[in-house]
């Protein structure tokens, strides 16, 4: 991915040289330019195209702030409601991410979302045990994790 970025920005500055024109529009002209070249040419590397991997990041921010926003509200109505109406659990999510940096961003974006807590990291880090303020269905939680958080980190690293 680092070897495709750099090419692009060697390819506006090739263009911003041809024109002879050192303004910051030329170099995004030449970006642009550059970046339909390697859309071409893509097949030719060993790695997918690295636009790809950019939306995947874009898309997990995205997912994050929606999923934040909504645990807010949810742990909103549960501070504000006038009966404690909750059921706290722990519960063990194994996990299909294989990198260590893949299971320390899962374990941070669940930490990060209110309501629920990475307690602890199994010794062979395939098993995560979180703490959820209301956990009315472990099954529904473990599913609800593993098709938004754990599928994005992995479209962003595959």
């Amino acid at each position: 991915m680092s070897f495709q970025i750099l090419l692009n920005v060697f390819l506006a500055y090739i263009w911003m040289f041809l024109k002879n024109d050192y303004s910051s529009s030329t170099f995004f002209i030449g970006y642009l330019l550059g970046l339909l070249i390697m859309l071409a040419y893509r097949h030719f590397f060993k790695e997918r195209f690295y636009l790809s991997r950019v939306w995947a990041v874009i898309k997990l921010i995205l997912l994050f702030l929606k999923e934040l926003v909504l645990s807010n509200i949810s742990v909103l109505k549960l501070v504000l409601s006038p009966k404690l109406n909750i059921r706290p659990g722990i519960f063990a999510l194994e996990t299909e991410l294989t990198k260590d940096w893949e299971i320390t961003i899962l374990a941070n974006l669940i930490t990060l979302t209110p309501g629920t807590l990475v307690v602890d990291v199994s010794l062979d880090s395939k098993t995560l045990y979180i703490h959820a303020v209301d956990i009315p269905e472990k099954h529904e939680a473990i599913d609800s994790i593993k098709n938004t958080f754990e599928k994005a980190i992995m479209e962003v690293s595959r």
